[in-house]
């Protein structure tokens, strides 16, 4: 993908109309505009910042049916997710892998509840089952995780989940969108819907924001597809549009891997505020979370509150054998859930469904809301399916359900540089090229030069950020290290882009004033 290329074809097609425009460049508009592409239709994507800079580069990192959502009894929700988790593990295998957790077990009766549990979470999965679970006693509990809490323990129940990168897994949709066809532009910021003489919308008005060009573009349909600012896009369309959001914030923090000092991951069954807590060993560190909290605001860039990160610790703190400290936090990051039910409603916001809604304005504004990374996929295909239904696009089939993100077999942990998909071998052969650029540009994270260089080339970044962040995983990783490393990247970006001196120098002190956010 070339983002130049891209908004030059856009400008040449400035007469064309569009079939759809989906905004927003989320877990849900990239899997939208990849359904919609795959489908055959002319498609356009435009995200105002860059490919899953909120909600979707922020996740607790499964692909799961959700075992909280069958304690409150939403079997259909489990059903479906636990359906999606498979298609994602067998469509993305270079960026999805089967997760081994375990459930530390304190009395008898957890003991029986939670394997019968989860013994029918294995029947729920069916043939797509990543394993099944089963009881172990204390002592091959901790072998499993030996830095677990001992005191009482009488043993664990282990299960199988998904685990993925969400960031990079967006990265995989945009490419496979823009090889069927579609096109799609980061830090393409829509500022209007335009309507006919009927009051029906019929394209959107967009500004390339690094630039500044404003592009007038036709469309026979408009996907709002924006997550948490779905209500800012309806409003365009309609001023006095009730909401239909319920925002929550879910915080995460990231601790060294010698907390948990294992490949299985655990899961707390129960925190103070009747929530389970993750901590799961990805990328060589230990994420751990999340929380629940009710927002009423919202931004791009939501800011972890220290209460939040002090309840994770508290709960973290009762069932790991080193407590994690403050100072041993390496990133804290915050996401919102843009849940989908009524802001006055009083119910507490972790018993609000990840159910997803599908909404169609007089107009013509299609709206996709809710939902969560592991059913995008499902997402996606109801939204196209609504739109033809409704007479908007002439029917074609759905095929995402066996549409390859990748050629590769096997999962990504077989080889680190996996997670490029089909194109780590042209990584590999710039660094047969030229040695120099294999050797990671710093000793903490295992990220060369010929990466980033790659990346510049083919992932469409704008920022040193869209790099640190969501190519590579170094803020994520250790938010300190990954500004001590801003130097570089801003050196390659602007050797492979053409950029000066004071955009470096620029970019870097942005970057630097956006990581205290993580820190």
């Amino acid at each position: 993908m070339e983002r130049q290329i891209f908004i030059d074809e856009l400008r040449k097609q400035s007469e064309t109309t569009w079939d759809i425009v989906v905004i927003g460049g989320g877990a849900t508009g990239l899997g939208v505009a990849l359904d919609s592409a795959s489908r055959g239709y002319k498609t356009l994507l435009l995200e105002q910042s860059d490919f899953a800079k909120g909600t979707s580069s922020r996740s607790t990192k499964l692909v799961h049916g959700g075992v909280r959502y069958l304690a409150q009894g939403d079997l259909a929700l489990v059903v479906e997710a636990l359906h999606e988790r498979g298609l994602m593990l067998k469509n993305a295998p270079h960026i999805t892998y089967n997760q081994e957790f375990v459930i530390p077990i304190y009395n008898s009766w957890d003991a029986f509840i939670y394997t019968v549990g989860l013994k029918f979470y294995d029947i729920l999965a069916g043939p797509l089952s990543m394993g099944k679970s089963f009881f172990i006693n204390r002592e091959k509990t901790l072998i499993r995780l030996p830095m677990l809490n001992s005191k009482g323990l009488i043993g664990g129940v282990v299960y199988h989940d998904g685990q993925f990168d969400d960031s990079r897994m967006a990265v995989s949709l945009a490419q496979t969108c823009s090889e069927k066809g579609g096109v799609v532009l980061n830090y393409f910021k829509v500022t209007a819907l335009s309507k006919n003489e009927d009051g029906k919308i019929n394209g959107v008005k967009a500004k390339e924001v690094v630039t500044g060009e404003e592009f007038n573009i036709k469309a026979n349909f408009v996907i709002n597809a924006t997550g948490v600012f779905a209500d800012d896009i309806a409003r365009m369309d309609n001023p006095g549009a009730a909401p239909t959001l319920k925002p929550s914030q879910g915080v995460h923090i990231v601790l060294d891997k010698s907390f948990l000092q294992s490949e299985t991951a655990l899961l707390i069954p129960r925190t103070d505020d009747g929530r389970v807590l993750f901590a799961i060993p990805w990328h060589d560190v230990v994420v751990v979370g999340t929380t629940d909290k009710p927002l009423d605001t919202i931004s791009l860039e939501p800011v972890a509150l220290e209460s939040e990160i002090n309840f994770i610790l508290q709960n973290a703190e009762k069932y790991l054998a080193k407590p994690p400290k403050r100072e041993d936090i390496l990133c804290v990051f915050a996401g919102l859930r843009p849940l989908a039910a009524n802001p006055n409603n009083p119910v507490s916001t972790k018993e609000v469904s990840r159910r997803h809604k599908i909404t169609l304005s007089a107009s013509g504004l299609l709206s996709i809301i809710g939902g969560k990374w592991t059913t995008y996929r499902r997402m996606a295909e109801e939204t196209i399916d609504k739109a033809i239904k409704e007479g908007f696009l002439e029917k074609r089939n759905c095929i995402t359900s066996v549409l390859k993100l990748t050629t590769l077999t096997t999962g990504y942990a077989a080889h680190r540089l996996y997670i490029y998909g089909d194109k780590f071998t042209e990584i590999e052969k710039l660094i047969h090229d030229h040695p120099e650029l294999g050797i990671p540009i710093d000793p903490r994270f295992p990220y060369t030069r010929a990466e980033i260089i790659w990346i510049c080339k083919n992932e469409m970044p704008v920022t040193i950020e869209d790099i640190l962040s969501r190519r590579t995983r170094a803020l994520f990783q250790n938010a300190r290290a990954s500004a001590e490393i801003a130097v570089e990247i801003a050196a390659l970006m602007a050797s492979e882009f053409g950029h000066d001196a004071k955009w470096q120098q620029e970019q870097i002190e942005l970057y630097n004033q956006f990581v205290k956010n993580y820190i």
